[in-house]
């Protein structure tokens, strides 16, 4: 989280030099010394031997630096260090160049110098030797393939660049270890079954080496594991397996090679062929990622027939004539792998089939069409939120668009909205107290169990605590401006701005009433909504929406509206919602619609409210008013260099938005009313969800703009 930070307005030459782009390349050559070093040396070597440009394998000393099988047994023991840092021909060498700084920057990112310098050398030299030893071995069996490549040398560091990152997935945390091994032995073990080049067979060893140094070694920094397979990792077990067997398509097809099971070159399919698998993978990626039920029973059938056609086959070639087997069985080299795929990916669906329960949308929604209408489920809502109190916010959480989610004790509930497949609840739960976080989990599995994506929106500092305690991730996406009641006077300078507002709405006999909108006459409530409309209209963009409310809020009678008035005009308009505290007490009122006239008489007719509504709660002996938090808004003591990548860009989404809906404009003006300030955040579970997250934020503020609307502002501000 950002902490807030100190008065930076006189800075060192060194910190001005820092934020430029030398002082960042100083910073990560600092902090990847090993990395950056040997991209160094490996860019050298190649311009040094014309390499970029002239491939090292036709040269006639190639063989004194590269090693392998044939290099050993001619005792060139030297060459694991000698090719290390050279590429084949010159493709190859950008190659190894990307792969060093993914890979083992990576690693020395996460594991630092000496464990990646260790991790990278060892495993170098352990796939090095070992691939050798194994292609001796084969070689004495009589195994065509190992023959065959027996034979290659090769240069570079790639598979002790595996084996570092491998070795350095032990630090990230759940779910991200499981992505990033999945995607190294993914790689690595289609490399060698359908490649099946020295290379290949030395990055499967590579990766195998750093995933066994993982499990076994002090890796410093080390994630610690659960000790149990989550429903979100049994979903990405099983995606990862379609990606698999879709890996091994694409590559018969396009890289046919000898690999260890035989020739794939005429197994390859036509193109049709393959965009076939291409999709119909997509369609079963994706239900079995978002845990769709009959995704995972269309995948299942498949997987058996798979695995029952593999052990025809296996009975048949035992059954055959040895002079038959090479004609009838040519495709072994792809149903072979393929059905061993096939079979890990059965027993993945199996272990883990009760993550793939949620019901087709289609059905899902025929299902919940005999529920509670949403009318009783927000009539109950409202009963446990006087009853038992909520945050500043919670009373947004009765407004008619969200849907609601119930603890099973049915004293909490969670508001929220679904959009792109996310739900995202508003603010923290409400009722009762002891309730409260047994919402928030079972809300959690409700949304998976939906194959939805959950996160919590606008919630106060305790909550994202405890969010955090269970390892999600936070961050500020606007800051609660509250002005205590009590004692309230409206004395000293830095009050100066409010008093003249109220002098000057006095001198122009300005009225001021606090009422419920409902109760008003349709000639007041028509003056509303049309300085309501003339506000819209000067946007850009539609009226947001979410935790911005309108007229349509305003007139609840739960409400209470602040209106200026000159004789019957309506000058302005503030509505303010009710912060109950318990027992049906009102303990303070947050501010929402903020309105006037463009071409008034008073220009400074919304402080005149704020501060005449303020006054009036104050006798009426409330605790405080909230001028609420502007979305994508922050004060420069909340945004520190400990910005994140998604703080920045939810900042720059709020620079896009500023001259539509003028956020930030409206954090400063709050600043006349001298409030303090209390930070609200966003909670999500990893990284990866935060572009969907990002996505469903701007349809639930902006449900009605259009992709040509965003477009066209997008422009606009550039």
């Amino acid at each position: 989280m950002r902490q807030l930070g100190a008065d930076r307005s006189v800075r060192s030459a060194d910190s001005v030099a820092s934020a430029g782009g030398g002082g960042r390349v100083v910073r990560v050559v600092r902090r990847l010394p090993f990395t950056c070093g040997l991209v160094v040396v490996v860019l050298v070597v190649a311009l040094a031997t014309q390499s970029l440009w002239r491939p090292v394998e036709d040269r006639s000393w190639y063989p004194q630096i590269a090693y392998g099988l044939p290099s050993f047994e001619a005792n060139r023991w030297w060459t694991p260090f000698s090719g290390f840092v050279f590429g084949t021909r010159p493709a190859a060498v950008l190659v190894i160049v990307a792969a060093v700084l993914l890979l083992v920057g990576f690693a020395e990112w996460r594991l630092g110098t000496r464990w990646t310098v260790a991790a990278a050398l060892v495993g170098h030299l352990v796939a090095v030797l070992a691939g050798a030893g194994l292609l001796w071995l084969g070689r004495g069996v009589n195994w065509s393939w190992a023959e065959l490549v027996s034979r290659d040398l090769d240069v570079g560091p790639s598979a002790g660049a595996l084996a570092a990152a491998a070795l350095a997935t032990a630090t990230l945390p759940s779910p991200w270890r499981l992505r990033a091994r999945l995607v190294l032995a993914g790689y690595a073990l289609v490399g060698f079954l359908f490649v099946g080049r020295v290379a290949d067979l030395e990055h499967l060893l590579g990766v195998a080496v750093g995933l066994a140094a993982a499990r076994w070694l002090p890796v410093p920094g080390r994630s610690p594991a659960s000790g149990r397979v989550s429903r979100r990792e049994w979903r990405l077990l099983a995606a990862s397996g379609i990606v698999l067997l879709l890996a091994i398509t694409v590559t018969v097809w396009l890289v046919p090679a000898e690999g260890p099971m035989g020739s794939t070159y005429d197994l390859g399919g036509s193109a049709l062929h393959a965009a076939v698998h291409v999709l119909v993978a997509a369609v079963l990626f994706d239900g079995l990622r978002k845990g769709r039920r009959a995704a995972w029973w269309i995948t299942t059938v498949l997987a058996v027939l798979s695995v029952l056609l593999g052990v025809l086959i296996a009975v048949a070639y035992a059954l055959a004539d040895q002079a038959d087997r090479r004609e009838a069985f040519d495709d072994l080299p792809v149903l072979v792998p393929t059905g061993i795929v096939w079979a890990a990916e059965l027993v993945v669906l199996l272990a883990g089939r009760s993550a793939f329960r949620v019901p087709t949308p289609l059905l899902s929604r025929f299902r919940r069409s005999g529920a509670t209408t949403a009318r009783e489920d927000r009539e109950r809502a409202v009963d446990l939120l006087v009853r038992h109190g909520g945050t500043n916010l919670s009373w947004m959480t009765t407004w008619p668009e969200n849907s609601y989610f119930f603890a099973p004790s049915g004293q909490a509930y969670v508001a929220y909205r679904e959009h792109a497949g996310v739900c995202i609840a508003l603010s923290d739960p409400a009722g009762a107290p002891e309730d409260r976080p047994a919402a928030v989990r079972d809300f959690v599995d409700f949304c998976e169990h939906q194959g939805t994506i959950p996160c919590l929106f606008s919630t106060t500092r305790p909550v994202a605590e405890a969010a955090e305690a269970l390892g999600w991730h936070s961050v500020q996406v606007a800051e609660d401006t509250v002005v205590p009641l009590p004692g309230l006077e409206l004395t000293g300078k830095r009050w100066q701005k409010v008093r003249s507002a109220l002098n000057r709405g006095k001198k122009l006999d300005v009225g001021f009433e606090l009422v419920r909108l409902a109760d008003q006459p349709r000639q007041v409530v028509h003056e509303v909504r049309a300085i309501s409309e003339e506000w819209v209209g000067d946007k850009g963009l539609p009226e947001m929406g979410f935790t911005l409310g309108g007229v349509e809020e305003a007139l609840d009678t739960h409400v209470r509206v602040g209106l200026a008035t000159e004789g019957t005009t309506v000058l302005g308009v503030t509505s303010w919602i009710p912060v109950y505290g318990g027992n049906g007490q009102v303990h303070g009122w947050t501010l929402d619609v903020m309105r006037r006239r463009a071409a008034g008489p008073f220009p400074p007719v919304v402080e005149f409210m704020i501060a005449s509504a303020m006054l009036a709660f104050q006798e009426e002996g409330a605790e405080f008013v909230s001028l609420s938090g502007a979305p994508l808004a922050h004060g420069d003591s909340a945004w520190s260099q400990s910005a994140t990548a998604f703080d920045r860009l939810l900042d720059q989404l709020g620079v896009f938005l500023e001259p539509y809906y003028g956020f930030r404009s409206l954090h400063a003006f709050k600043q006349k009313f001298n409030p303090r300030y209390e930070p609200l955040y966003l909670l999500y579970r990893d990284e990866a969800d935060l572009p969907r997250i990002g996505v469903a934020l701007v349809r639930a503020y902006m449900p009605e703009a259009s992709s040509r609307e965003l477009l066209r502002a997008l422009r606009k501000t550039e």
